[in-house]
């Protein structure tokens, strides 16, 4: 094989960082770019000349950015797939859509879709390993973004070779291509003779990475040092050795300074959180943070700063202001952290897409939700009709019009309990089931598109249940994260 060097390398890396085993079911993610063909066709390497097992499959999604060009992107993918007799899973999304409708940053939420994608091709195809194609120039471009951004020692660290998909996902993210260069990749791109396709994008200037890959490095390269790739990747290994140990700490300690948590608030041990270094401390603060679903990318070091003044110096009331609607306050011997009740109602009110099949987290709600798609015999249903369980249901998937979402109810809002005569408003069961006011407004609802299926933990609607026709079910589990 041409490239061996490539692949041999490649697979060195793979053993060191300890990313897949020889016999792992891995999803490929691939755009059609040269990083992506040479990640495919290098795996596929393993299998052929180093005797790995790998089963893969290949997954690319549309963002529906580039009209035309992202189309032929789709094809090109598939059809090399096919020759490679490898199974593929295309998909398309309306990015900008999504962005008119949330108002945030395009590459975020393209980011979020194509994870969110992939991961969903990974639950459905069983595989436990999630394959991209970030490499050396990438690492180097981060972490320097990073550095411009005013990140702290865990951004510098870049991008890490093995991390989890989403919070708490058992399948992994890899990056086995993090050892090589651009110019390398390009090199066994050619001696492979493979295809890619050049995404016009890239050379846009109005995104800041792109500004960073096309005129920030290079003329750092041509006036500063030439070497300063190679500089930024040297800092990112030293940084990442330090973040592990600080994070090894924090998830050592965090649980042990916790006094109370509920979805609205979480109390810390202050004394015990101020012994701890600077460093440890900031980190822990980030956790407390995080936990409310607060982004990476909305926390700046100013944040975690102002709260570590506010531990320091142990003046009971003061408060400081967090981003989405976070409060960090000192009572006495405690560091409160809270939401307000309007913003957390809003977080929980806001309508989360739910994987079929797949995992969905709500860290808000402090919920899980798990589908799977089941073929059913007379033997489950009986055994279904006789094991109760108020958060496991499983219905009819011919009579579920996909996709599923989970909300809170919004006026008019009806369904068909299941066992009622007839229809009536979500209110108007909540009532009848004397749930609390308070609860009723962040009651769980799970909708298709014709409406309520499930009102969570209370009772799913007629249309959906089971019957003695069914032969396929969507179960659906929900699971609640601090049990």
């Amino acid at each position: 094989m041409t490239g061996l060097w490539f692949v041999r390398r490649m697979a060195d890396f793979i053993r060191q960082q300890e990313l897949f085993s020889p016999e792992a079911s891995i999803v490929v993610g691939v755009s059609g770019g040269a990083d992506s063909i040479a990640l495919l066709h290098a795996i596929q390497g393993l299998n052929s000349e180093l005797g790995f097992h790998l089963k893969l499959h290949v997954a690319h999604l549309d963002h529906a950015l580039r009209g035309e060009e992202a189309k032929e992107d789709a094809e090109f993918v598939r059809t090399l797939s096919q020759s490679l007799n490898l199974p593929c899973t295309l998909d398309r999304v309306d990015v900008r859509a999504l962005n008119d409708d949330e108002k945030g940053s395009i590459e975020e939420i393209a980011r979020r879709e194509r994870y969110a994608f992939l991961e969903r091709v990974c639950v459905a195809t069983n595989a436990d390993t999630l394959a991209v194609g970030h490499h050396a120039d990438d690492n180097a471009e981060t972490v320097l973004h990073r550095i411009l951004r005013g990140t702290g020692i865990r951004g510098v660290a870049g991008i890490s070779p093995k991390r989890s998909v989403s919070l708490d996902s058992e399948i992994a993210v890899v990056r086995p291509l993090l050892p090589f260069t651009r110019e390398e990749i390009l090199r066994f791109i050619d001696e492979s003779h493979a295809a890619y396709r050049e995404d016009s994008s890239n050379a846009l200037l109005d995104v800041t990475r792109n500004r960073i890959r096309n005129q920030l490095i290079p003329q750092i390269e041509n006036t500063v040092n030439p070497q300063v790739r190679d500089a930024l990747l040297r800092l990112s290994e030293q940084a990442r050795w330090a973040s592990e140990y600080v994070r090894t700490t924090v998830a050592r300690t965090f649980e042990t300074l916790v006094i109370s948590r509920t979805d609205q608030e979480l109390v810390l041990n202050a004394p015990a959180l101020a012994r701890k270094s600077i460093i440890v401390q900031t980190e822990l603060i980030r956790e407390a943070i995080a936990s409310f679903e607060v982004g990476e990318q909305s926390l700046s070091f100013g944040h975690l700063k102002s709260v570590a003044d506010l531990l320091a110096k142990q003046v009971s009331g003061r408060q400081v202001k967090l981003p989405a609607g976070v409060t960090a306050q000192m009572l006495y011997d405690r560091l409160v952290f809270s939401m307000s009740t309007e913003e957390s109602r809003e977080k929980i009110a806001s309508q989360i897409a739910v994987h079929v099949p797949g995992r969905t987290l709500l860290p808000i709600r402090r919920m899980e939700i798990e589908c799977w798609i089941t073929r059913l015999s007379a033997d489950d249903l009986q055994q279904r009709v006789e094991n109760r369980d108020p958060f496991e249901e499983w219905l009819d998937l011919d009579n579920v019009h996909l996709p599923l979402v989970v909300r809170t109810r919004r006026p008019g809002d009806r369904f068909w309990p299941l066992g009622s005569p007839g229809t009536k408003k979500v209110s108007d069961f909540l009532s009848d089931m004397k749930v609390e006011l308070p609860k009723r407004e962040i009651t769980a609802l799970l909708c298709d598109q014709l409406g309520p299926v499930w009102v969570v933990g209370l009772r799913i609607d007629e249309r959906v249940k089971l019957t003695r026709i069914t032969r396929e079910a969507l179960r659906i589990r929900v699971r609640f994260l601090n049990d």
